[in-house]
């Protein structure tokens, strides 16, 4: 009699093991479908991006159907660099709220480009060679006039004169500045600069007082776009009175 009710209390034991485990089951299941329905995505808001659009940043984000939830896109993009996107250093996403999220994009600082075996290859204000992409970027204009061999990605563009990358970022940082997209800029053996837009050509001549050729320029631009010729900056100074735009 003892050792039946021995027996019948540890069946009963494991029948309220079973119990709580199906419960806890239950509960999980419960609260998994909770977050998953009401932190599913709907709304998406996307910041820093210039290389892609927003669209096609949300579509990189959004992919995955599992993890198109605030929470988990939250934990996935958290510290986490990008190895797989061009353009792209990492991406973060702030959860708004239970449906919303903000994607903060952060992009490798590209200083400009030049052409090497038909690809556009991209490089850093170190001159490192950060991308490769069989088509131009809007915005990152190209850089011609360097002599340089090989190009190894990641590894330092190799030109003759190294100093050309300090030129090359002061002024990408003038034209991002006064809003200038110029698409090319030639440098020729003594440093002396032209800026392309289209088939207009401005001459800058060296780094003499290039902050105020620049800031000039932005009200030139939209004069010469479209036109065939040439404008000569590089001996602008105080007594200059007038530029005049030299057609073909």
């Amino acid at each position: 009699m003892k050792r039946m009710k021995n027996e019948y209390e540890r069946f009963t034991f494991k029948q309220k093991i079973l119990m709580s485990a199906a419960v806890l089951l239950v509960l999980l299941g419960a609260a998994l479908a909770f977050v998953l329905i009401h932190f599913r995505v709907t709304k998406a808001e996307v910041i820093g991006n210039h290389h892609y659009s927003e669209d096609e940043i949300k579509a990189m984000v959004l992919k995955d159907s599992f993890v198109d939830n605030s929470l988990l896109l939250n934990l996935k993009y958290r510290n986490k660099s990008i190895d797989d996107i061009p353009f792209i250093e990492s991406m973060d996403v702030e959860v708004l709220g239970a449906d919303s999220i903000r994607i903060m994009v952060y992009e490798k600082t590209l200083a400009g480009c030049v052409t090497y075996l038909g690809n556009y290859m991209y490089f850093d204000r170190e001159g490192i060679v950060v991308e490769s992409a069989a088509e131009a970027t809007d915005g990152v204009p190209e850089i011609t006039g360097l002599n340089f061999g090989s190009v190894q990605l990641y590894k330092k563009l190799p030109v003759e004169n190294e100093d050309v990358f300090k030129e090359i970022l002061n002024l990408t940082q003038l034209l991002e500045k006064y809003d200038i997209s110029a698409g090319k800029i030639y440098f020729d053996r003594n440093m002396n600069v032209t800026l392309y837009f289209g088939q207009a050509r401005v001459r800058l001549g060296d780094g003499t007082r290039i902050d105020e050729k620049i800031m000039q320029l932005s009200a030139i631009v939209p004069s010469i776009e479209g036109k065939k010729g040439v404008l000569d900056m590089s001996e602008l100074n105080e007594n200059t009175k007038t530029l005049t735009f030299e057609p073909d």
